[in-house]
């Protein structure tokens, strides 16, 4: 009797840990909501769709959950051993209706997330043309920073992706070294970018807002950091970015002129600040607009120096190349970096 009070209550010490980890996954999944736009609280009409079918995968499980649970401590209290017990309880097998239940039930249950699954998969996929009136912009990354490009604007641009509100966004996304994966958890799902393939998708935000961007496959040392950023705006306000990103670059000032000449001869060759114009490197119109540097350091004269005197201490297995650069001119490139602004 002792070692099966031992062994019971081992048990229930496990249940009790099983619990406590469920209760903690579920408390942490709701305080996401919190936390502005996440898979659990999408902008996005693709994300709500998602999110639907979490929620039906969810109620499955927890209904499969508490029968089991259920129809087990029925078992444990209905037919545990009593005091005086002593032979062998009756032996019962071969019940068809039994095996029949616990096979026809499953299948159901699988159906019922099957069917609207692949439905799903199918409605959210794009063909091989873009939606008529939607937004087309093409999508490259590079390890490890994302490369976007609006070929109806002729604008190029990078680590920033602006779309408006309420209007559907095309997009082919293609990679240009190794597979990454585009991700934007409080728009919509997940959509692989694979070199020499276009894979297309759709999103749309149904309010303004900034939204992270993750890159979700393993793409190197700095995969973690390989972050981006959707900016939501209205139509108005897009119009105008569109315009203010085609407009020339500003007049070059007496505080910048030798910044200007140390980029045109150390960084032009991978870098443009012309937004028309395409180039090796992230695209620099609007640089001193973007919240980060790197995609991850905060826009900051400090973080911009260490980048540029050693790219790959701030962000390991960054292509950017080393260049020789003095404390001066890192100084005066900075002050012309944090220049390139879009109403100038």
């Amino acid at each position: 009797m002792g070692l099966m009070k031992m062994h019971r209550w081992q048990f229930f010490k496990r249940l009790a840990a099983l619990l406590s980890v469920a209760v903690l996954m579920v408390t942490a999944g709701c305080s996401l909501r919190g936390e502005g736009p996440t898979p659990l609280n999408p902008k996005g009409t693709a994300g709500e769709e998602l999110l639907w079918l979490i929620y039906l995968s969810l109620g499955i499980m927890i209904i499969v959950l508490v029968v089991v649970f259920a129809l087990f401590f029925y078992v444990i209290i209905r037919f545990r051993r009593r005091k005086g017990d002593t032979g062998i309880p009756q032996q019962v097998e071969g019940n068809h209706k039994l095996e029949i239940v616990w096979t026809v039930i499953p299948i159901i249950l699988l159906l019922i997330l099957a069917v609207p699954t692949v439905a799903l998969t199918f409605s959210q996929a794009q063909g091989e043309e873009p939606d008529e009136g939607a937004l087309l912009i093409k999508v490259k990354a590079h390890q490890f920073w994302w490369e976007f490009e609006y070929p109806e604007l002729g604008i190029y641009t990078a680590q920033d992706l602006w779309i408006p509100v309420n209007r559907k966004i095309n997009l082919e996304l293609t990679s240009a070294d190794v597979a990454h994966s585009f991700w934007v958890p409080g728009l919509a799902g997940k959509m692989d970018t694979i070199p020499g393939l276009i894979n297309r998708m759709e999103l749309d935000a149904k309010e303004e807002g900034i939204y992270k961007g993750k890159c979700a496959e393993l793409c190197g040392a700095s995969h973690a950091l390989m972050d981006f950023k959707v900016v939501a705006v209205s139509e108005e306000e897009f119009a105008d970015w569109a315009e203010k990103m085609k407009a020339p670059a500003a007049a070059v000032t007496d505080d910048t002129a030798r910044g200007q000449e140390i980029f045109a001869a150390k960084c032009m060759a991978c870098h443009a600040v012309d937004a028309t114009t395409p180039s090796a490197g992230p695209n620099l119109k609007g640089f001193a607009d973007r919240i980060t540097v790197a995609a991850f350091r905060p826009n900051t004269e400090e973080w911009i120096k260490k980048w540029l005197d050693n790219p790959d201490a701030v962000k390991q297995g960054a292509t950017m190349p080393q260049v020789e650069l003095t404390d001066e001119e890192i100084d005066e490139l900075t002050k012309y970096l944090q220049s390139l602004k879009r109403d100038q």
